[in-house]
């Protein structure tokens, strides 16, 4: 009896310290996230259910059994969800606000437009400047630009300055104008072109040299704009951006002879942004700033270079630099007519031997290019001056990464051969096919209007490299894999479907794809283990819902570093 006893005994021992075992050879992990479908985007597009994060990092990738291998301190059950990368956007513009500035950007109507200047006029009193950014005429049952009138009726009293969406056309009422000192008699700037009506008075518009009014408002200091910077930022996480490239840095701020100048604008620099990220980094998405090109003298000063930084902010290439204007102007350089402008094609931002000069002086110092290319005469400039550097200095043969930005009109095979030699990559926007439907039919033969943005052709045919970005028109990213996979306007129509790509290459180039042209595709990009636990969680699957669909999914939880920054059940 005693033995029996004995022996039940050690078998209860023996169960507990097995369970005790079992407990003990479960790792700790900070989160678990289970019961869903996980699209990793890593090279097979492989699928799981279940992700484990520990330390800000992707521990482990698989099944719900991986519940039975981790104790996390926080679980999320996805309840069916699709969690995928977080979306790097390869393009676009931090905006900033000063207290003379009004939001255009979901602005419906030129009447509401008017509405909000006169709103701001009230505030501000007679005789201030008013500033803002991003109508747009497309959404505008006008269907026409605002005019200098229009804003003379809104604000008589005070000089009135408003930029396009997409930033290459301004508006100016009469006193901005006078301001200005334009006259039906004032020569177009370099590059740019100062619009009349059909009495050939002033209307008010000016393309791709927003400056000429903007230069007579007082200048902002950055202290005015960083908290409006801060919040654009965080604006970005419920579209479930997780990195970003912004393409408005500069280097303004450095001491003078080391790069900087005596009068610094008020845009965002590395040291600014880094300013920003010390204290509020952990709630932001990541950034990495392309530089403007300051000339020769100043950036052989600058003592830093492309990959300057850390894993949330870092210098990337040189560019906008803008090489043509764009369609917005429209002024983007096109080897082309525009349709019904006999002898316009656009216009051309510099000269061979300019450009030239900035791609060598940038290559000699190390520094990646992502220069603004958008109509197809500016692309051949651009890829030929690219590719005589390259091959001089012999960085075609080492991993530069070097990229053009837009890339809209298609052009001739002969360019993206020389592209594919010289391995020249493409952000894309092919959101743009979508938002500038209206003006790419007004401006655009057939043949053109049908391979605006192309993905397919440049990725499949010729196998170049694309990652895609928004350029703030609109900024969502389902709108951008939206027109890639339908290659459907605003209006509904289908143009070139030759173009379109599937949606899992299209979830690639906006998520896997975009770390490549910052160096940093073994680091995030993609749900695998040992990478930057950014992602998101969305409210279907883009795998199997109608394309249509894509413009109403919404993002229910971004997170980045594995931290939750956004969760669109809390607000």
């Amino acid at each position: 009896m005693r033995s029996r006893q004995v022996f039940r005994s050690a078998i209860v021992l023996l169960g507990g310290v097995g369970f005790a075992l079992s407990c003990a050879a479960k790792e700790s992990a900070d989160l678990l996230m289970y019961n869903g479908k996980v699209l990793t985007v890593d090279r097979e597009f492989s699928i799981a259910s279940a992700v484990a994060v520990k330390d800000g990092k992707i521990l482990a990738v698989g099944g719900d059994d991986l519940a039975k291998q981790y104790d996390a301190k926080r679980s999320i059950d996805l309840k069916g969800r699709t969690l995928l990368p977080g979306f790097t956007d390869t393009h676009i513009h931090i905006r900033t606000s000063a207290r003379r500035d009004v939001d255009l950007i979901d602005v419906k109507s030129i009447a509401e437009l008017q509405q909000l200047v006169r709103k701001k006029a009230q505030e501000l009193g007679p005789g201030q400047w008013i500033t803002g950014y991003g109508w747009d005429e497309a959404l505008f049952p006008e269907k026409r630009n605002p005019s200098r009138a229009d804003l003379d009726a809104a604000a008589p009293n005070n000089p009135v300055a408003l930029t396009r969406a997409g930033g290459h056309s301004i508006v100016g009422n009469s006193a901005a104008i006078k301001l200005a000192g334009l006259t039906p008699q004032t020569p177009d700037p370099p590059g740019g072109l100062i619009e009349k009506d059909a009495k050939g008075e002033l209307n008010g518009v000016v393309r791709e040299s927003n400056d000429i009014y903007l230069r007579h408002a007082p200048a902002n200091k950055w202290e005015d704009v960083s908290a409006s910077y801060l919040a654009s930022l965080k604006a970005l996480l419920p579209l479930g951006i997780t990195s970003v490239m912004d393409a408005s840095g500069t280097i303004d701020d450095e001491p003078v002879g080391k790069g900087g100048t005596d009068k610094p604008s008020a845009r965002v620099t590395y040291k600014r942004a880094k300013g920003i990220y010390d204290k509020h980094g952990a709630d932001l998405p990541r950034l990495a700033l392309y530089i403007s090109y300051p000339g020769a003298e100043r950036l052989n000063a600058y003592p830093h270079r492309t990959g300057y930084g850390d894993d949330r902010v870092r210098i990337g290439p040189i560019g906008e630099t803008a090489v043509d204007g764009g369609f917005t102007g429209p002024t983007a350089w096109t080897l082309a007519d525009y349709k019904g402008m006999p002898g316009f094609r656009g216009k051309g931002r510099f000269t061979d031997a300019q450009l030239q000069e900035i791609v060598d002086v940038s290559a000699k110092r190390g520094w990646q290019m992502g220069l603004h290319a958008i109509g197809d005469a500016a692309i051949v400039q651009t890829v030929n001056a690219y590719s005589k550097s390259l091959r001089a200095t012999g960085i075609v043969n080492k991993d530069h990464r070097w990229f053009l930005d837009h890339f809209t009109i298609m052009p001739p095979d002969e360019t993206m051969k020389v592209m594919a030699e010289d391995k020249i990559m493409i952000a894309q926007q092919p959101n743009f096919t979508y938002n500038l439907e209206d003006r790419y039919v007004q401006t655009l033969d057939d043949w053109r209007l049908k391979h605006t943005n192309s993905v397919a052709t440049p990725a499949k045919k010729f196998g170049l490299f694309v990652a895609l970005g928004s350029d703030n028109l609109p900024i969502g990213p389902m709108v951008g894999l939206y027109t890639a996979v339908t290659r459907k306007g605003m209006s509904g129509k289908v143009y070139g479907p030759e173009e379109a790509v599937t949606i899992q290459e299209a979830l690639r180039m906006y998520t896997a794809n975009g770390p490549y042209l910052t160096f940093e595709e073994k680091t995030k990009g993609t749900i695998e283990p040992g990478k930057l636990a950014d992602m998101i969680v969305l409210d279907a699957d883009p795998l199997t819902i109608p394309p249509e669909r894509l413009l109403d999914v919404k993002v229910d939880l971004t997170m980045v570093g594995g931290k939750v920054v956004y969760d669109r059940s809390a607000t």
